[in-house]
């Protein structure tokens, strides 16, 4: 992939508002830091890192064309709240838009909010890296902080049961893949 992550982030700058433009330059900060810990491809992660975020503000209109059209994207996320929505359709815009061809970055912007079974170190390392950016205040995520600089599992692991349990405790549905990737933790 030829794209650096400087020019990965100008591409990003203009569709997101400021406080997400800075939110995702923490994510790419946190996620080298993680890379570099657990041995994964810093480019790898440079680039979804910074393209995480691509399509959190297009419309949910053409988010929910993305879904009910492309076959590749689960048409139960329909079901579920539209924040979900930007990791699987902008990984799909990107690889139009940008070329963005290589499935590992595919892969870890797709389930950069929901997790998954099976990720693979390249999608944890994002998956936390969003989480855990230090512009990040709510409960519970000083432990997590702490746990990813001693196992990036039990890191990712806490991470899910945070997000499960305050979906339950609100009252939200919890998408599948979430539970999926929590009990592939365990």
């Amino acid at each position: 992939m030829n794209l650096t992550r400087n020019e990965a982030l100008t591409y990003v700058e203009p569709h997101l508002k400021r406080s997400r433009y800075e939110h995702t330059v923490r994510v790419v900060e946190q996620a080298v830091d993680l890379a570099k810990k657990y041995d994964v491809d810093v480019k790898l992660v440079e680039i979804a890192a910074a393209l995480h975020d691509y399509a959190k503000y297009k419309p949910l209109e053409e988010m929910e064309r993305w879904i009910k059209t492309d076959r590749r994207l689960p048409k139960d996320l329909l079901d579920y709240h539209h924040e979900l929505w930007h990791g699987p359709v902008g990984a799909l815009m990107l690889e139009k838009e940008l070329g963005i061809s290589d499935a590992a970055v595919i892969s870890a912007i797709t389930c950069h909010t929901t997790g998954k079974k099976h990720m693979s170190t390249l999608d944890k390392v994002v998956f936390l890296a969003d989480y855990i950016e230090p512009g990040r205040d709510f409960p519970g995520v000083d432990e997590v902080r702490e746990l990813a600089n001693k196992n990036l599992d039990d890191a990712c692991r806490l991470a899910l049961k945070n997000t499960i349990l305050f979906l339950v405790e609100k009252g939200r549905t919890v998408y599948p893949d979430t539970f999926h990737a929590y009990n592939d933790f365990i």
